[in-house]
């Protein structure tokens, strides 16, 4: 912005007037420019400083006071295996979101992350990358962001007295981007603490951290919202604050008016790169449970069911025939898995975990994430309109990209037909199972539910199908028991099964 100065004559004539309005207006100039009575609101004032409160009422300054030697600026050396963007927040500039609304990605190609007139860091030297971490121990132990410290060579953290250490990476989590660092000199750290309960909407918050490169920053602002899902991992569950965040506050904490860690900086939503009120921290008990487990044994072992997932949307509970759109529907249970050993079956709704309520595939999936291996589990789930348990003794979550977090579902609401010309999938090749699809009308609802040409369907309403006349038999059973959508089981060319709900009307067919 450009400022504009007044002359130096002009701006002393201006200043000379406003104070003298100013002393009049105050009753501090009488007659002959003698102090006149002192006035009620002066009497009211404290006498001296020593009587005035440390720090006035909504001031954070206490907070900060007591919390913000405990907060430490990253600085990270990478390797030549890091990505070719190396600024703050690491080789990746933070987490970008992938789910941007649509009218701001041509934005974001058209300016970058920096925006229009953002200054691009001219990088000499070794590349590095700057982000923010907080102490959590006396002797030592560092939390930061995955992607702060990702592909690092060397680390070093500066301490708010000023001194730079050398730290060393303990372990890091990639799926929840948290890291634990250890300063490997020195001793008697002042640290933070997590905090005990979890914040609310509307709770105040103070972030701290090293924006810009600029360390020791503290900014305020509220929690807007809880349980984000932004798209940067499979166990998304961020607080949503409005304090501002920029790059390189990546890997601060987030303290409550307790001076307690309620959550960790990761993610901004911006055009700019720049903050514009939408920051995203990881919650403190996420943190701390994958802290506690990286201290330990470095790494992060996770429970595993062996199940594909996806969520339970409207037409999906209509079409088997639930109450309410909720829980996680099993697409299909991988052979010798948890899941298998226990009697899990496609088309299953599991709807509780130890007795606690699933709202959704994801939400299934960070409670058994949550959990260590061998723990044993009691699922609660439907199946065919019925009730049941099992109880399952979790695995260990492979580390070779099997997928185990929820699919979302693309579909939309269709018109009331099925649009489908169907043969049996063993007379065209296709599979030794079910009925193939052959065409499929563009404009109809099976086109619209994503259901194409060489997919194969495997079960109508929860009955095996094998010609084209039992899918219809199935769609008229659903029809007379007064069901608005007919659930189907979809296996696509790739081999990948899911569950697709049709609206249904007196002409499907």
């Amino acid at each position: 912005m450009t400022e504009t100065r007044p002359s130096g004559r002009t701006s002393r004539r201006a200043l000379a007037s406003v104070a003298a309005a100013a002393l009049i207006a105050g009753g501090a100039l009488g007659s002959g420019y003698l102090p006149s009575a002192t006035p009620a609101y002066a009497q009211a004032l404290p006498k001296s400083p020593i009587e005035a409160p440390e720090h006035p009422p909504g001031s954070f300054a206490g907070i900060v006071n007591k919390v913000k030697p405990g907060v430490v600026s990253v600085k990270v050396k990478l390797d030549d295996s890091a990505s070719s963007s190396d600024d703050e927040d690491g080789p990746n500039q933070g987490r970008n979101l992938q789910n941007v609304p649509p009218q701001l990605r041509e934005f974001f190609k058209r300016f970058g992350q920096n925006g229009p007139g953002g200054m691009q860091p001219q990088h000499q030297g070794p590349r590095g990358a700057v982000g923010s971490g907080f102490i959590i121990s006396a002797d030592g132990y560092v939390v930061t962001n995955n992607h702060v410290v990702d592909h690092a060579k060397t680390v070093q953290v500066t301490l708010d007295d000023g001194r730079t250490l050398d730290a060393k990476v303990i372990g890091k989590d990639s799926k929840t981007d948290v890291a634990l660092l250890k300063i490997t000199e020195g001793s008697s750290f002042p640290y933070v603490q997590f905090g005990k309960s979890v914040p609310q909407v509307g709770d105040w918050v103070v972030a701290i951290g090293n924006p810009f490169g600029l360390g020791g920053t503290v900014t305020a602002g509220i929690v807007s919202a809880r349980g984000r899902d932004i798209g940067a991992g499979p166990y998304d569950d961020f607080l949503q604050i409005d304090a501002p965040i920029n790059k390189g506050n990546s890997g601060g904490p987030t303290f409550n008016v307790n001076g307690e860690v309620v959550g960790m900086n990761t993610a901004i939503a911006s055009p700019s790169g720049g903050s514009v009120g939408l920051a995203f921290a990881i919650p403190a008990e996420t943190v701390q449970a994958v802290v506690d487990q990286l201290r330990t044994d470095g790494k992060v072992a996770r429970g595993y069911l062996g199940v594909q997932i996806q969520p339970v949307t409207q037409d999906i509970a209509e079409g088997l025939g639930l109450d309410k759109a909720k829980g996680a529907l099993v697409d299909h249970a991988e052979n010798g898995t948890p899941a298998a050993k226990a009697g899990l079956k496609a088309g299953d709704v599991i709807e509780k975990v130890n007795g606690d309520t699933v709202d959704s595939a994801r939400e299934l999936s960070r409670k058994i994430a949550g959990m260590k291996p061998g723990a044993k589990v009691e699922l609660s789930y439907l199946r065919g309109g019925k009730s049941d348990t099992a109880t399952v003794t979790l695995g260990t979550m492979p580390t070779d990209g099997t997928k185990v977090a929820s699919r979302d579902d693309d579909s939309n609401n269709g018109q009331p037909r099925l649009g489908l010309q169907l043969a049996p999938a063993g007379d065209v090749g296709l599979s030794d199972q079910g009925v193939a699809v052959v065409q499929v009308d563009p404009d109809g609802p099976a086109a619209a539910k994503g259901i194409e040409a060489g997919d194969v369907i495997l079960d109508v309403g929860g009955q095996s199908v094998s010609r084209p006349s039992d899918v219809a038999a199935q769609i008229r059973a659903a029809e007379s028991s007064g069901r608005k959508a007919v659930l189907m089981r979809v296996k696509s060319g790739k081999g990948q099964t899911r569950f697709v709900a049709v609206s249904l009307s007196k002409n499907a067919g």
